[in-house]
């Protein structure tokens, strides 16, 4: 299971970070694709990250600049922080996971963790 959680409401600027945490068993890191996806109304679902094995990272072009995602083995969680947000950033945050870098099929979705940039 993965279970996101993050900051709610932040202002303009500001940066943010959110974290998945995985539960219910040995977690195979090396095996998957770990994913941050945002949805929001204005853009519908947006991919913003994900780290793989080795710790490879890819980027959304479009957040690139200011987003960045690790993991945490030993305790179980990865992160995503992105810098300089504004208002376009309010959405809806997923974590999720896929078996190969470029699957459109995700095996595993967080029921996401709501973030609103306003002033």
């Amino acid at each position: 299971q993965l279970q996101e959680s993050g900051p709610g409401l932040v202002k303009p600027s500001q940066k943010i970070s959110l974290t998945c945490d995985i539960s219910g068993g040995p977690i195979t890191w090396d095996s998957y694709y770990w994913s941050w996806i945002r949805q929001s109304p204005g853009k519908g679902i947006e991919w913003i990250a994900n780290i793989g094995p080795g710790d490879n990272t890819a980027y959304n072009p479009d957040l690139k600049s200011r987003t960045s995602i690790s993991r945490d083995t030993s305790n179980d969680h990865f992160t995503l922080q992105m810098t300089s947000v504004s208002p376009e950033d309010t959405a809806v945050y997923y974590c999720a996971f896929r078996p190969t870098e470029h699957s459109r099929w995700f095996r595993g979705w967080g029921q996401g963790t709501p973030v609103t940039v306003s002033s």
